[in-house]
């Protein structure tokens, strides 16, 4: 097999047969209709377009069984000359009932009718026309799947930040499901090349085992970092904080947003919502029926008992055990964070988008669902406790990204947090400790849940929350080891990163910047506000040795002032309340602004002062 999983060869379908996966990988040849049928109703080819795209070659191969010689005249000829000639006539009827046939043998994915219909308007063309409406069916499935797996990769960077994730999937959504890529799994992939998948969590899918069976074999196939997992331990999964989004397929999505998908699929999204997860589906257009008003209306099929009573012929259970095996289970709209085919997101849950439409960052696990920057915290934050503080510090992040000094996602802001009467609530973890804000997120969208707690002794985040602190926060735990600072604002201005980089001295020590002479010196609540000596730190890739360098300087000099530089990189300023850490940080940063525009950059170590 080459990389569709789908290949029209000599007048018969060729496919991996899934059965046998992943123990043995074999080849099926499809020449017949029944045969055809027969792949799709035992799951040897399953997967909504996958189906879809069996059954048109199903179409061909009908069109081209029914298709029978019959003399033809040559216009002006009479009969028997050598101009008459014979041509293939199809018997439609025939052709048409075996499409119908084709189109029924599953009834749940909307796929497999869609793929048929299209093609089966061209049967009475001949079955050449048929072919090549196949074959262009093909290929779009992969420009689709490619298209939709990165729209909801862009779409999870955006919801979750761009750092390595922890994914969930459920059932199998790539090549075997598709003819190439894949849906979800395509997102994986795309995610995958980009350096962002941590690891991700493989429902097994009873009682046939997708997951265990092909997607295992698929993800571990193209390199990507894989957990399997048992269905039932998904929820738990989320609840301990292993999970930043659920990425999942669809066989079919109705108008209202209702999605049709593998058993197990609802009880996923139940769990996702209550732990404020992203639960995104991924699908290409053919999926969605306008037609079909709700959920309510899809016809869910019902699968044989002896999927669930037994496996790999070894009976599990007592015999004549009642058995209700549905294949599909409907997630409610509601549940549903976006939709996301190869037109981009087609719908979104208004919990997860604000109004203009943009994605909003998940809220951390134990949440109802995610929520703005300007809302309320949820109910069941996992950090209840410090609702407050992680509002103070939105607004805050807000402010200064207006102002232009935390471009895209840089920049950090902390807060001091006293000892809970109860650390489980918001797990365990060391303490005293700050919250600060994650990594990965524009400061100009943060929510209240945006933020995690970090251990300040050893720098260590507290066990089971979603999201990772900043890179920088060794930066801040370096403050309030030393300081007793209730606010850290980390930030990028460019006046005062321009100042400190041209102040620097070459090497590894610190730069002592020294400014006299300026009313703003009043606003950093200096003993003499006549002059300040402000450090300059050398910016290393390792932020951990800048943390290392603050920390030492600052035991050093018990009497340095509330501010310092790191050259080419920005400022740290602190505070006893948030609002007096950015109070300095805006102190700071007109002050550089001032000295750069009189000119003032002279002696070593610099001195400044007015003229």
């Amino acid at each position: 097999m080459d990389d569709s999983s789908l290949i029209w060869d000599d007048g018969a379908l060729v496919t991996i047969d899934q059965r046998g996966l992943p123990h043995e990988v074999r080849e099926l040849r499809l020449r017949t209709v029944d045969e055809i049928i027969e792949a799709i109703t035992t799951l040897a080819i399953r997967g909504a377009p996958a189906i879809g795209i069996a059954g048109a070659f199903g179409v061909v191969i009908a069109t081209r069984a029914h298709t029978h010689d019959s003399p033809v005249d040559a216009p002006g000829r009479p009969i028997g000359d050598a101009s008459r000639q014979a041509v293939g006539v199809v018997d439609v009827v025939a052709a048409q009932a075996e499409a119908d046939r084709i189109a029924a043998a599953r009834p749940t994915a909307v796929n497999l009718a869609w793929a048929v219909d299209r093609v089966r308007a061209r049967i009475a063309e001949g079955a050449d026309a048929v072919l090549a409406e196949t074959l262009d069916l093909l290929a779009e499935d992969a420009r689709v799947n490619l298209a939709a797996a990165t729209h909801a990769a862009d779409l999870v960077q955006r919801l979750c930040g761009e750092r390595p994730l922890r994914l969930l999937t459920h059932c199998n959504t790539g090549r075997l499901a598709t003819s190439a890529v894949g849906t979800a799994i395509g997102a994986l992939r795309v995610l995958h090349e980009r350096g962002a998948v941590a690891d991700v969590i493989v429902d097994e899918t009873r009682p046939l085992l997708q997951g265990a069976r092909l997607t295992a074999w698929e993800l571990a196939e193209a390199g990507i970092p894989h957990r399997l997992t048992i269905d039932s331990a998904a929820a738990w999964a989320m609840a301990t904080g292993q999970v930043d989004a659920v990425l999942v397929g669809a066989d079919r999505i109705t108008a209202n947003g209702d999605v049709a998908n593998k058993i197990g699929t609802f009880a996923l999204a139940l769990a996702a919502r209550h732990h404020g997860i992203p639960f995104i589906v991924v699908a290409p257009e053919s999926t969605r029926d306008t037609a079909m008003a709700t959920g309510a209306q899809i016809v869910v099929e019902q699968r044989a008992a002896a999927e669930v009573t037994g496996f790999g012929g070894v009976a599990t259970a007592p015999a004549d055990t009642a058995v209700f095996n549905p294949a599909f289970d409907v997630t409610p709209t509601d549940l549903v964070t976006a939709v996301v085919t190869e037109n981009g997101v087609v719908y979104r849950n208004s919990n997860s988008f604000d109004a203009q439409g943009r994605a909003i960052a998940a809220a951390e696990p134990g949440s109802r669902s995610a929520v703005t920057a300007h809302d309320d915290p949820p109910e069941n934050s996992r950090t209840p406790a410090f609702g407050e503080q992680g509002r103070a510090i939105a607004t805050i992040a807000r402010q200064l990204y207006e102002r232009g000094w935390m471009p895209g996602t840089a920049g950090n802001i902390s807060v001091r947090v006293e000892t809970p009467s109860s650390p489980v609530a918001v797990g365990a973890g060391a303490w005293p400790a700050l919250l600060i804000t994650a990594s990965g997120l524009s400061k100009g969208e943060l929510s209240a849940d945006d933020t995690v707690l970090v251990g300040i002794a050893d720098t260590t985040a507290h066990a089971g929350q979603r999201r990772k602190p900043s890179a920088e926060t060794s930066i801040h735990t370096a403050v309030y080891r030393t300081r007793p600072a209730g606010a850290v604002v980390h930030v990028h201005s460019p006046f005062a990163t321009a100042l400190a980089t041209t102040a620097a001295r070459p090497g590894d020590a610190v730069t002592p910047l020294r400014i006299s002479g300026f009313e703003l010196l009043k606003g950093f609540g200096l003993a003499d506000p006549s002059t300040v000596v402000i450090p300059v730190f050398p910016n290393w890739p390792e932020v951990a040795r800048i943390g290392a360098d603050i920390d030492t300087y600052l035991r050093e000099k018990p009497d340095a002032p509330p501010i310092l530089f790191i050259t080419g990189h920005g400022i740290t300023t602190w505070g006893d309340t948030l609002a007096q850490a950015r109070d300095r940080a805006e102190c700071l940063e007109a002050l550089c602004e001032l000295i750069t525009r009189t000119g003032r950059t002279d002696a070593t170590p610099l001195e400044i002062g007015p003229t």
